[in-house]
């Protein structure tokens, strides 16, 4: 298998042509990790990570994860009216906005980011990252303040938001908005806020996120990260979606898990997540049909089960 400096020199050395720029987004745990990447990243071409982020600046490319549709000038549908049918699919199920045209290539502004994390509770943070919350800030502030003087944007992460495999779900709201807030503070472009072990409820993600807007927390800053162990992950979207968010991690026929949280599942699955903003009115831009390809495709070549309910019943729909 690959090592990380491989993958980075293929990325950096080939870049792809796609209808729209593409992000590398790499995890740095330390100052070291990033300044390993740029290291790799210089070796080879020099300046590499600063051109790959410099080459989405004063464009009008997208960054990965998408800005809020509102900062675009675009509202998207209310999921759910007093007049509207929520079972009612729309005429188009793909999701794709035709006003909205590919770049024959986007090569030159595929970029570098990196992502950075915390914890919400101390317990976690402990076994994750073997120091303490106010450590893990000093460590963040380090790696912002590097990635900054190239460029690069960083996003961040608050794990176990809505729930702890060491303290149990009733993590603090409060504490939470406090450590978003001083990951913006500290110029992280984007924070999402992780549920990692999957114990969110939709009642305690709505109260998180008022929680969130109270400290000042402003909703175009925050993503949202639901990972699928009780079966609540769409639903604690749909919260955020009607909360005003528009942007959530997702993972492809639901990959992933946590070491540390005992029994955790992956990301609430792409095509899951997909499916329900296309059956509520929203366009993602998104084809919910290749994406379900997709996920049977790496299922099949990692050996595991597809765990995307809406990607196996979008393939055996197409296959009938």
């Amino acid at each position: 298998m690959a090592n990380s400096a491989d993958i980075l020199n293929h990325v950096l050395g080939h870049p792809m042509s796609t209808p729209q720029p593409v992000a590398y987004n790499y995890l740095v745990p330390n100052l070291k990790g990033l300044q390993n990447l740029l290291r790799t990243a210089d070796e080879v071409k020099p300046g590499t990570a600063s051109d790959f982020s410099q080459s989405v600046e004063g464009s009008d490319a997208p960054l990965t994860p998408p800005p809020s549709p509102k900062e675009q000038g675009f509202v998207a549908p209310a999921p759910i009216t007093s007049t509207q049918d929520p079972n009612e699919m729309p005429s188009d199920t793909s999701g794709v906005n035709d006003s909205v045209k590919p770049r024959p290539s986007s090569a030159s502004r595929n970029h570098l980011e990196v992502s950075l994390f915390t914890a919400a509770t101390e317990a976690f943070s402990k076994a994750n990252t073997n120091c303490t919350i106010a450590e893990s800030l000093v460590r963040c502030k380090e790696i912002v303040a590097l990635a900054k003087s190239r460029n690069i944007r960083v996003r961040g992460y608050v794990s176990v938001a809505l729930g702890c495999p060491y303290e149990g779900p009733d993590v603090s709201p409060s504490k939470v908005a406090e450590i978003t807030a001083s990951l913006l503070e500290m110029g992280v472009d984007e924070v999402s806020v992780a549920d990692t072990t999957g114990m969110g409820t939709a009642p305690r993600t709505r109260s998180l996120l008022k929680t969130l807007s109270a400290a000042g927390v402003a909703n175009q800053d925050l993503a949202l990260h639901f990972h699928d162990t009780y079966g609540q992950a769409l639903v604690n979207a749909v919260v955020g979606l009607e909360h005003g968010i528009r942007t959530f991690d997702s993972s492809v026929g639901g990959l992933g898990g946590c070491p540390y949280a005992k029994g955790a599942t992956g990301n609430v699955a792409t095509e899951d997540l997909v499916y329900c903003l296309h059956s509520l009115g929203a366009r993602t831009g998104v084809n919910v049909e290749q994406m379900a390809e997709i996920g049977a495709w790496i299922s099949t070549k990692l050996g595991r089960e597809n765990d995307s309910r809406a990607g196996k019943a979008v393939l055996a729909r197409l296959r009938s």
